[in-house]
């Protein structure tokens, strides 16, 4: 029997991250893992929300000393967009494992963007010592192949969740995040449309993250009040992974920015127009037919005709 632990973006109340977790707990679980330890930022929550052990992401020696195999991933965490602290810290672990002899394996990322050279450099030497290697996308994919590194290109791990498909509510959820290039100008014109198109439907306001949702929600939903909303506005915050997944596969039309949030109405069966703030998310769209709207754009006319047009859900 194997013992593994687990590095990855977990513990800061993100739900993508969490339900990536879930999904590789269960899979290590089916295959009859003798210990799971997740690495993490607040490991009391995590091991209550998993039922696994955890430790605290930079008192992790120990229990990678005693694990057989470590896991990252999976997520977007060999990058250096977010900040190169970030990237050192995730290689810092996985160079950890190699040096305590560990079997490695990077399990469904994104790898990049990467723009530092000693980045680059770091990243690259690092999978080379790797056992295992799959990436979520065909750019990770082309990535590591220009880098003569073998990967197997597999879909994003939420992807494989069984969601609920359930008969819709009417509602309208949006799903936001701060974002340096998301401006009152947008925010406004999408008021705008929303009010235009569904002017007496109830809307939820969804935070998947509050750290960086919740505050350009709560500003969100008072413009669409102050715009003429005539339903209900309603800001979701503190959701559980399983909140999530309720509240999302209630609705009838989602606008989402998160990946993860696009996903969960892809899976739910929930008319879903997308906001392109990440490359990733831009491909989600491309690949299920999604309706896609930009951060510096202004007339979302088209878009909206798209998703009011659809005939049946996403699924």
């Amino acid at each position: 029997m194997t013992k593994y632990i687990v590095s990855g973006y977990i513990g800061f109340n993100n739900f993508g991250d969490e339900a990536i977790a879930r999904v590789l707990v269960d899979r290590l679980k089916k295959d009859g893992a003798e210990k799971i330890t997740l690495i993490s930022s607040n490991p009391s929550e995590t091991s209550k929300i998993h039922g696994v052990d955890s430790c605290h992401m930079f008192k992790f020696f120990k229990d990678l000393k005693a694990a057989d195999v470590l896991i990252s991933g999976g997520g977007s965490l060999l990058q250096d967009v977010t900040s190169f602290k970030s990237l050192l810290y995730y290689l810092s672990v996985i160079y950890t494992a190699i040096l305590l002899g560990k079997k490695v394996e990077i399990f469904a990322q994104g790898i990049g963007p990467i723009h530092s050279k000693a980045g680059q450099i770091l990243t690259r030497t690092a999978l080379r010592f790797a056992d295992k290697i799959s990436v979520r996308d065909k750019k990770s994919y082309e990535l590591l192949n220009s880098w003569n590194i073998n990967a197997e290109l597999v879909k994003d791990p939420v992807l494989t969740l069984e969601l609920p498909v359930k008969n819709k509510t009417g509602t309208v959820g949006v799903q936001l995040r701060n974002y340096p290039t998301i401006t009152d100008g947008f925010l406004n014109s999408l008021a705008e449309e929303l009010v235009k198109r569904f002017p007496d439907k109830n809307f939820q306001i969804i935070s998947l993250q509050d750290s960086i949702d919740l505050d350009i929600c709560e500003q969100f939903g008072r413009i669409l009040y102050k715009k003429g909303c005539s339903g209900r506005i309603t800001i979701l915050s503190k959701l559980s992974i399983n909140d999530v997944i309720e509240k999302i596969s209630d609705l009838e039309f989602l606008i989402g920015m998160r990946f993860h949030a696009n996903i969960a109405g892809i899976k739910s069966g929930v008319k879903t127009l997308a906001i392109n703030y990440d490359i990733k998310v831009k491909k989600l769209a491309e690949e299920y037919n999604l309706p896609l709207i930009e951060l510096n754009q202004r007339d979302f006319s088209a878009e909206f005709d798209k998703l009011t047009n659809v005939t049946k859900q996403n699924v």
